[in-house]
């Protein structure tokens, strides 16, 4: 399959209320739901994403849930027929204070980010640029840049890189470049560590 600036949505998707940048991929059973997908990220199958701004070059594995919602624990019910009373009674309208506060707690992922089969990202966290999550963990907090996490709940297990290297990813900013300048600069990519990388790119 050759991706282009047009969007590839799986016949079998489900896409409502998104935003897709180029050469962006949703495989098959995957449901995007208010979601900004950046130029070049993919999510595989069966994904579940509610209510998230994503990167670009966001590289998500099959089973990922981004945006598990919240019930109201603090109630005397957590059933969603209190807030979904539409559903259940005639004449009684969804509660839409309720989807409001679920949307406030949007989750956000930066660019060059890679989450594992299966991980769970909770609301209203913030994974920063080139951070890796493992395959099966929960992510409750926020995940500083270049950071690999995992476990339930996920923990830091290490950076990719030295600070000096991850400052300059930061200010370096590849992934905005144009398609030419990535195809140019494949064989580094390929190649050259990230040290190596920045040393000739900055």
């Amino acid at each position: 399959m050759k991706l282009s600036i047009v969007p590839f949505v799986h016949r079998t998707a489900t896409v409502s209320d998104c935003v897709l940048g180029r050469y962006t991929e949703v495989q098959e059973r995957t449901k995007l739901s208010e979601v900004v997908l950046g130029d070049y990220s993919y999510i595989m199958e069966y994904g579940d994403v509610w209510c998230a701004d994503i990167g670009r070059f966001a590289n998500i594995a099959s089973c990922v849930r981004i945006n598990a919602t919240n019930h109201p624990t603090w109630r005397a019910t957590q059933h969603h027929f209190t807030y979904r009373a539409g559903d259940y009674f005639e004449g009684a309208q969804n509660e839409v204070e309720f989807f409001n506060w679920r949307r406030e707690n949007k989750v956000t992922i930066g660019h060059d980010v890679w989450i594992g089969h299966g991980a769970t990202i909770l609301p209203g966290v913030v994974i920063g640029n080139g951070a890796a999550i493992g395959a099966g963990a929960v992510v409750s907090k926020n995940v500083e840049p270049y950071t690999i996490v995992g476990g339930v709940p996920a923990t830091p297990i290490r950076k990719r890189f030295s600070n000096d290297i991850i400052d300059g990813f930061e200010q370096l900013s590849w992934w905005n470049w144009p398609h030419d300048k990535l195809q140019l600069a494949l064989p580094d990519f390929r190649n050259l560590s990230g040290e190596e990388f920045i040393n000739k790119y900055s």
